[in-house]
């Protein structure tokens, strides 16, 4: 299993989990969830509901990822499966990121 913490313009918004069975799961932070002030973090997850099950990696989280020829380049460079895509998502979105949402890694 592989977990990941979800920030909003530096503010924990939740936990982004790969179960070892392949599937994942977005959870919102209670506070993040019951704060009213804060927004979702996508329109495809909305905070109408807590947890969120998908049996690939959520459409928000994976167009996080570069595409084509960026891809390749950085799953060489990091010794990653090009189609580790919570791999690559780990590995590449903690800092500087196109929008308001940054992956770190829980170890």
């Amino acid at each position: 299993m592989r977990c990941a913490e979800v920030y909003r313009n530096g503010n924990l918004a939740g936990t982004l989990i790969e179960t070892d069975q392949g599937r994942f799961e977005f959870t919102y932070d209670n506070n993040y969830y019951n704060d009213s002030s804060m927004p979702a973090i996508s329109l495809t997850l909305p905070k109408s509901q807590q947890t969120y099950t998908s049996e690939y990696l959520f459409p928000f989280f994976y167009n996080m990822l570069s595409e084509g020829t960026n891809r390749l380049v950085q799953s060489k460079h990091l010794r990653i499966d090009e189609q580790d895509f919570f791999g690559l998502l780990l590995a590449t979105a903690k800092y500087d990121t196109t929008g308001a949402i940054t992956i770190k890694q829980i170890d």
